[in-house]
């Protein structure tokens, strides 16, 4: 029997919902600060307006909404799922009344684009918008690869149980540090850290390149907030290709590999354990399907002729597949030379690395390498089993940042969400096909939302029809939650309506 929600679950989900607003809306202080600095008069109080709404919401859902219990596992799972979408709705109005972009839902449309680290854009005449809405642009996907709720946390100064619900259900299970605040703090040293590096090299090379101090460092923050959130956005509407730069092409690479990796590993290396990179399950598997997916790439690419240069090839094919295998979604060709250059093969190639993904506890979506390194592995397992005598025992063990056995469980979750992802990624290309679009076009685009990554055949545009967008959002949305939260958060609607008392 499914019984109704009670008042307590309501009240509980409203207050932690509401602080974790309060949080996410003084994020908008940076580019108002921004905006004074510049004397963007407009812009700044577009960003007031979005402050004084986002904030007067989540005051009022911690008043009406006030307790001092703490969140069950349904609750965490519901006030994550629930953050995500308000951080869309509430993230977006600034950015509308911008007048960048045509309406309210295209300016959601991008929110949770850079909120969920896609990349996919509506956005109008990028090349002339102000200083501010560009930061913001950026600022959310670097808040929504560490994550909403690692940002709430982060400023906590104390801590609260239900606090590692939330983690879950915004798709991170491992705890860096014993403590889950003590996590969240790391989680940002790292970015941080890395942030003032990635900044200062690709900076340099926007210099070198001739670009003024002040545009070079401005694009080099928010290039690598997109890259190392492995996002997709650029401050310029012809995405990389408009630094015409194989340095900054390789900064990129190197940043966009870094926010693929696990947080986790980070901790290690920076502890001194090197050596967990060569070891780790994630990173063998990685560098396996890159170089599996490159050279089906490649070798549809050298077919078709169209990049006649060994080194040309590489540059151009290598790019679009580490950006798509990374989740980041950065762009060196115009969308459409995937349609009308690359073909059937290459566009199969970027099409299967999209779909798998980086690492878990990482900026990445996707199916993920410690899924697709277990489900390989249960695999051999299976089949030595056959192969050898029954009385043989069969025991599988991988190594990720430990040594771990293999069980049946491991194998059937992650089994049970690499089906999910193919789901989704199939559901929006069938919702594709039904406005008009190829198989392999939809199919492209579909696994692009779905696994946050933001690589764009054409489709993507401010006309495609309005379920399209609608589509491309919710498959967003649960792509970056994996899917355990949405469930939960469905559930709930389902209890409230059909539930007994």
């Amino acid at each position: 029997m499914i019984l109704k929600p009670r008042l307590e679950d309501v009240k509980n989900i409203g207050y932690y919902l509401g602080r974790i607003i309060i949080g996410l809306s003084l994020t908008m202080f940076l580019p108002i600060i921004l905006g004074i600095a510049l004397k963007e008069i407009n812009p700044t109080l577009d960003f007031v307006i979005g402050l004084e709404i986002a904030l007067i919401f989540g005051l009022v859902l911690t008043k009406l909404c006030f307790t001092e219990k703490d969140l069950n596992w349904m609750q965490g799972m519901i006030v994550v799922s629930l953050a995500w979408l308000a951080a869309m709705l509430l993230g977006a109005i600034p950015l509308y009344l911008s007048g960048h972009w045509k309406s309210y839902l295209d300016a959601c449309f991008d929110t949770m684009s850079g909120f969920a680290t896609t990349g996919l854009v509506l956005v109008q005449d990028l090349d002339h918008i102000s200083f501010s809405h560009n930061l913001w642009r950026h600022l959310i996907m670097f808040i929504g690869g560490q994550g909403i709720v690692i940002v709430a946390l982060s400023f906590m100064v104390k801590g609260f149980s239900g606090a590692f619900k939330m983690y879950v259900g915004e798709a991170r299970d491992e705890k860096i540090m014993p403590n889950v605040m003590n996590t969240a703090r790391f989680i940002w040293l790292v970015s941080i850290v890395y942030l003032i590096l990635g900044t200062l090299a690709l900076g340099i090379v926007g210099i070198l390149n001739g670009m003024k101090a002040i545009n070079a460092f401005f694009h080099g923050a928010c290039v690598f907030m997109a890259a190392f959130d492995t996002g997709g956005f650029t401050p310029q509407s012809q995405n990389i290709l408009y630094y015409h730069s194989l340095p900054y092409e390789v900064v990129t690479v190197v940043i966009m590999i870094l926010g693929a990796i696990n947080f986790k590993l980070h901790y290690h290396v920076w502890m001194g354990n090197r050596r967990e990179i060569l070891k780790n399950i994630e990173t063998v598997t990685l560098f396996i399907t890159i170089m599996i997916t490159f050279f089906i790439t490649a070798v549809g690419l050298q077919q078709l002729g169209i990049y006649p240069k060994a080194m040309l090839l590489f540059r151009k094919g290598f790019y679009q597949l580490v950006s798509g295998h990374t989740g980041t979604g950065y762009q060196t060709i115009y969308p459409m030379q995937f349609i009308t250059d690359w073909g059937n093969l290459p566009l199969v190639g970027v099409i299967c690395a999209m779909a798998l993904g980086g690492a878990v506890c990482s900026t990445t979506g996707a199916i993920k390498m410690l899924r697709i390194g277990i489900i390989f592995k249960a695999l051999t397992q299976d089949i030595k089993r056959i192969i050898l005598p029954e009385r043989a025992e069969v025991v599988k063990k991988f190594h990720h940042i430990k040594t771990i056995f293999l069980d049946d469980k491991q194998a059937r979750s992650a089994l049970l969400i690499t089906l999910a992802y193919l789901l989704l990624y199939g559901l929006g290309s069938i919702i594709g096909m039904l406005f008009g679009y190829p198989f392999l076009s939809a199919l492209f685009e579909s696994t692009s939302a779905a696994a946050n990554v933001g690589l764009s055949c054409g489709i993507t545009n401010v006309n495609m029809p309005v379920a399209l967008k609608v589509t491309y959002i919710l498959q967003m949305w649960a792509g970056r939650l994996e899917f355990m939260s949405v469930f939960v958060l469905i559930g709930f609607f389902v209890a409230a309506i059909k539930g007994k008392r």
